[in-house]
């Protein structure tokens, strides 16, 4: 008995196929414009790939909801604070340093301040100033400044020396007291050669540039040369006396490298 061919069932739902391609190519297209009018290029083009991975992998809506950053009932995000940014750090870097406030001096402009001030001083012979590898040295001629053969500052020279503390003063680099003498040996019941003469010169000069004009005595040394590295010549009472001096050197940076604790 030939059994009756069953008719194929007619499949009315195929316009789903179609309207489903259409849907996803219509929301494609509103997340390309909503993504041209961002002004975040970022955002821009990570929306972009998240459409091409979406297409590829069928999986646009997901995608895109994580792109945009939220959800339909998620709340808008708001950017963190400077406090939560440096909080969820995760990089090692550390901070940058703090500027020193201790900017080196530009001696120059201080020779010229100094030349301008004592000027009368400088016509007559009593101070020398000069600008040297070292840095700035403001000369001291001992009959200004000290008696002969004695290591007291004379207090007439004072307000000379006012002049010079408030140039030095505001002057970061380190400062250095140069005790010389000529050639003459010296034997008192004080000194008993010109080493100990030339020292003590220069360390009575720390102290009153200490106490009477309040330099820091952390930003000051002292040395003792004697007859050593004259500035004229010992054959004559002039150059003598010429010789015969303190000097105050304000140091350079570059001659501050080679001393103790200098700069690195």
């Amino acid at each position: 008995m030939r059994r009756k061919s069953h008719q194929a069932h007619e499949n009315h739902e195929r316009w789903l196929v179609s309207y489903a391609d259409f849907i996803t190519l219509l929301f494609a297209f509103f997340v390309v414009m909503f993504a041209s009018s961002q002004a975040d290029h970022n955002k821009v083009k990570a929306v972009s790939e998240s459409v091409r991975e979406a297409l590829e992998h069928g999986q646009f809506s997901a995608a895109i909801a994580v792109v945009l950053g939220r959800g339909k009932h998620e709340p808008i995000r708001q950017p963190p604070s400077a406090m939560e940014a440096r909080a969820n750090r995760t990089d090692k870097t550390p901070p940058p340093p703090k500027p020193d406030s201790r900017h080196p001096a530009d001696l120059t402009v201080s020779l010229q301040t100094l030349e301008k001030g004592l000027s009368k001083e400088l016509n007559a012979g009593k101070i020398e100033i000069r600008l040297e590898g070292r840095g700035l040295v403001i000369s001291l001629r001992e009959m200004t400044f000290f008696g002969s053969g004695d290591a007291t500052v004379s207090p007439s020279s004072y307000p000379i020396l006012e002049k010079i503390a408030s140039v030095i003063r505001d002057i970061p680099q380190s400062l250095r007291m140069e005790g010389y003498t000529d050639s003459q040996p010296i034997h008192t019941a004080r000194f008993s050669s010109n080493w100990e003469l030339s020292s003590a010169r220069a360390i009575a000069m720390l102290e009153i540039l200490r106490d009477r004009f309040q330099i820091p005595a952390d930003r000051m040394s002292v040395a003792g040369y004697a007859e050593n590295a004259p500035v004229d010549t010992n054959d004559t009472e002039a150059g003598r006396s010429h010789n015969r001096r303190v000097n105050i050197v304000v140091l350079s940076l570059e001659a501050m490298k080679s001393e103790p604790g200098g700069v690195k």
